[in-house]
């Protein structure tokens, strides 16, 4: 297992603030690297079987508060990305002009080999697995890792200079890096999401953008080229540019009505490809851009989209009841998300959206929901989505506590061909820990219909 380069890393003492997966998986990095570690998690049992490890490598554990005296000779904090920047330690480090990372960093030091990171308001699972299975169907040597479930600084220390390593990236953790530089740098779209977090647009867009911040000249960055909130940007790239669209030819990869083209390129017919709606395609797009410049060749993607039908909770087909057919995609945690999966269905549809109430309206949303035939809705932001449905002339509204109560009621009304889709527009946080363990609620209450 490789360990930071202290003259790349150059830091003693470090405290991490937030355990998890990521918090866990950095303070073993540090400990195994020499480094001497403080760790701080507010809700953490210090009991557990994950901290006795980790003071049993010598990590200081300090739990249920958060005392400002722990950033006493603390010289760099590695924070879980989730923890807002209003958290009394962070803002005590912040006057204390103390770094600030994420454990992406730590990945950005360990990993020497290509290295490919997906950012984005919508798409980044999928494109981040497209491009993991295109480079696998190439067989080249390769590792998928970041906001997507494996930890990357985890993954980090087992890869090897040969190995390709896809990354999917939150804007919570491009906030933290330094030196963190993909070899590859693919920005889906912009969109306006996380302002709880990033308290405007401005500076959620510019946490995006930090994903091209440390590229140069050899380096590539994939955008999107029909995206006008990204080309603000591009006049900061040092890196390569290389667009995709759906609209025009471009030197990088795009599609006309009738196939995807990478430069002059036909990879392959738009029939062959598996993977519904047109947000997908833009995704695909993005995807065959980082595998053709990592090498892979048009057979191997082909091979892959005649069969890839998307990732659990993206756009996920359940089951068909009574000809009813059922969608799972809790992974929309925005309205774009939301509204791209409805432009996905010519039948008529009955949407379960509802959630975490982030401060923002659903007026966007309006438009959309003119084209379906009832809204179920549940969470914190259940009255604000309704508005926005009677808004939308929807005829049929109904208020319910939460997911499994939704499938009843939309199964209740719901005729033959008819798809019942969750796509909620909303993160989880207020019902449920992640917005897998929502769509987990969902698909086990349909089945038991």
């Amino acid at each position: 297992m490789k360990r930071l380069d202290r003259k790349a890393f150059p830091y003693t003492k470090v405290f991490v603030l937030g355990l998890a997966k990521s918090g866990t998986a950095a303070s073993h990095l540090l400990l195994d690297s020499g480094i001497e570690v403080t760790i701080n998690d507010l809700k953490a049992d210090e009991n557990s079987p994950e901290i006795k490890s980790l003071k049993e490598k010598g990590a200081h554990v300090f739990t249920g508060s958060h005392p400002l005296h722990l950033l006493d000779d603390i010289e760099v904090v590695v924070k879980n990305p989730g923890i807002p920047y209003e958290n009394p330690i962070i803002e005590e480090a912040v006057n204390r002009n103390i770094p600030i990372l994420t454990e992406v960093e730590l990945a950005g030091q360990l990993h020497k080999g290509n290295l490919i990171g997906v950012t984005g308001s919508n798409g980044k699972t999928t494109t981040t697995t497209l491009i993991y299975e295109f480079l696998k169907a190439d067989r080249s040597p390769v590792r998928i890792a970041g906001n997507i479930g494996e930890v990357s600084c985890e993954v980090a220390r087992s890869t090897t200079n040969e190995e390709s390593m896809v990354v999917e990236l939150s804007s919570f953790q491009l906030m933290g890096i330094d030196k963190f530089t993909p070899n590859i740098a693919v920005l889906l779209n912009l969109f306006e999401a996380h302002l709880d977090y990033h308290h405007n647009v401005a500076n959620y867009h510019g946490a995006k953008a930090n994903i091209i911040k440390n590229q140069q000249a050899d380096d590539y960055f994939v955008y999107n080229a029909d995206d006008p909130a990204i080309v603000p940007y591009l006049e900061n790239a040092s890196s390569t540019l290389v667009p995709f669209s759906m609209k025009t030819k471009t030197e990088g990869s795009w599609a006309d009505d009738e196939a995807i083209y990478f430069k002059d390129e036909r990879i392959m017919s738009l029939g062959e490809i598996v993977l519904v709606g047109r947000h997908n395609l833009s995704n695909i797009l993005a995807a065959v851009a980082a595998a053709k410049l990592s090498g892979a060749a048009n057979t191997a993607i082909k091979n892959v989209l005649t069969v890839f039908n998307g990732v659990e909770h993206r756009m996920e087909y359940v089951t068909k009841k009574n000809n009813i057919y059922f969608y799972n995609d809790s992974k929309a945690t925005n309205i774009l998300a939301t509204t791209n999966a409805l432009e996905a269905f010519q039948q008529p549809v009955i949407l379960l959206a509802g959630g975490l109430d982030r401060g923002n309206e659903f007026d966007e949303l309006i438009e959309p929901l003119q084209q379906i035939k009832g809204l179920v809705v549940f969470g914190e932001t259940a009255q604000k989505i309704a508005d926005a449905g009677e808004k939308a002339g929807v005829s049929s509204i109904q208020f319910v506590n939460d997911v499994s109560e939704a499938v009843q009621a939309a199964y209740a009304i719901a005729d033959k061909d008819d798809v019942v889709l969750l796509s909620p527009a909303c993160a989880s946080w207020d019902q449920y820990k992640t917005f897998e363990e929502r769509g987990h609620m969902y698909k086990e209450a349909v089945h038991k219909l």
